[in-house]
C-alpha cells in the first residue's frame, strides 16, 4: 500500500492495523464512533472516511461500523471496508474476545466473578437492570481485580455480552462505579476521564478466517491510581 500524504492522516486515534478489508484503531477518550445529532464530523467513522478517500471528494469508498465505544471510552476499535467484512464480523461478533479494563471506586470483596442481569433503557436514556426478564435483555460481565490502592481497583474485565453502558452499569449497581463516570458514577467526585479502555479485541480475519489480536496500550491515566504499589 501507498503511504498515505501526510495532511490525509488521521487525528484524534492511531491506526492498529489496516488492509483491503478491515481499520483497527486506537480511538482516544472523547471522540464519538459515529455521528450523533450534535456531532456530526469529530467522530472515528467520519475522520477514517476522510483518511480512506485521500482528500477525494469524488471517491466513493464507504466505512461500516461493526461495533462502537462510548464517547469518553478509549481503546480497539474495529470498522469494515466493504459491506461483506462488516457481515461477516457482525455475525461472529458474539464470540468475539473484548478486555477491557476499568479503574472503579473501593475494594471488591469477591476478587473475580460475572455480573448478569437484564438491562433495560428509560425515557431519559439511563440503563439500569431489570428484575422481569421480559423488559431488559440479558448482559453478562466477566471481571477480576488485577491491581489494588486504598480506595481504587484495576479490573479487567470480559465483557460477554454487548449492551449499552453494560459495564458501567453493572459496576455501578455492584457498588464500585468507574473513575469519571459522570452518568452512572459518584456524585461529587473531582472531574476526570472515564477510566475505561478497550484494551484486546480478538476475532477472524472477515476474509482469511484466521485468527487476530489486536491491543491498545493502556492510558497512564490508568496506572497513575497504583503508582504507589
Amino acid at each position: 500500500m501507498k503511504p498515505i500524504p501526510y495532511r490525509h492522516r488521521p487525528k484524534g486515534l492511531t491506526i492498529l492495523y489496516e488492509d483491503s478489508d478491515i481499520i483497527v484503531i486506537d480511538k482516544s477518550a472523547g471522540l464519538l464512533t459515529v455521528k450523533a445529532t450534535y456531532e456530526k464530523e469529530k467522530t472515528a467513522h467520519h475522520i477514517l472516511t476522510t483518511y480512506i478517500r485521500k482528500g477525494s471528494f469524488k471517491s466513493k469508498k464507504e466505512l461500516f461500523v461493526v461495533h462502537r465505544l462510548d464517547r469518553d471510552t478509549s481503546g480497539v476499535l474495529v470498522f469494515a471496508k466493504s459491506f461483506e467484512a462488516k457481515e461477516n464480523l457482525k455475525l461472529q461478533w458474539k464470540s468475539v474476545k473484548k478486555i477491557y479494563v476499568a479503574v472503579v471506586h473501593g475494594i471488591l470483596t469477591e476478587k473475580c466473578g460475572t455480573i448478569t442481569s437484564y438491562l433495560a433503557e428509560n425515557e431519559d436514556y439511563e440503563v439500569s437492570s431489570v428484575k422481569d426478564s421480559r423488559k431488559g435483555e440479558l448482559a453478562k460481565t466477566r471481571y477480576k481485580v488485577i491491581k489494588e490502592a486504598k480506595k481504587f481497583s484495576l479490573l479487567e474485565i470480559e465483557l460477554l455480552t454487548g449492551k449499552k453502558n453494560q459495564i458501567r452499569v453493572h459496576l455501578s449497581e455492584k457498588g464500585h462505579p468507574l473513575v469519571g463516570d459522570d452518568k452512572y458514577g459518584k456524585k461529587g467526585e473531582p472531574k476526570s476521564r472515564l477510566a475505561l479502555h478497550s484494551h484486546y479485541l480478538t476475532f477472524k480475519h472477515p476474509r482469511s478466517g484466521k485468527e487476530l489480536t489486536f491491543e491498545a496500550e493502556v492510558p497512564g491515566f490508568f496506572k497513575s491510581f497504583f503508582d504507589n504499589i
